[in-house]
């Protein structure tokens, strides 16, 4: 039963291989240039107002409205 050695190999590569074309498209995925800032993307990730302002409170900071610059 050399053969079923023979298979046990092949299908092995063929499910590195596999795993080595996932790993390289996954990373040039995650790495594509892109114009988006994290600024651009605030408003959907960020909490909301209310989650912020407590936030800072417990950490003793001041929850400010305006976005201006903070010195």
């Amino acid at each position: 039963m050399w053969w079923l050695d023979v298979i046990i190999v092949v299908l092995f590569a063929a499910a590195v291989y596999g795993f080595v074309i996932l790993v390289k498209s996954q990373t040039r995925y995650m790495s594509r240039k892109t114009s988006r800032t994290a600024a651009d993307m605030y408003d959907d990730y960020a909490d909301t107002p209310r989650q912020q302002r407590r936030v800072a409170q417990q950490h003793g900071g001041e929850w400010r409205d305006d976005p201006g610059p903070h010195p």
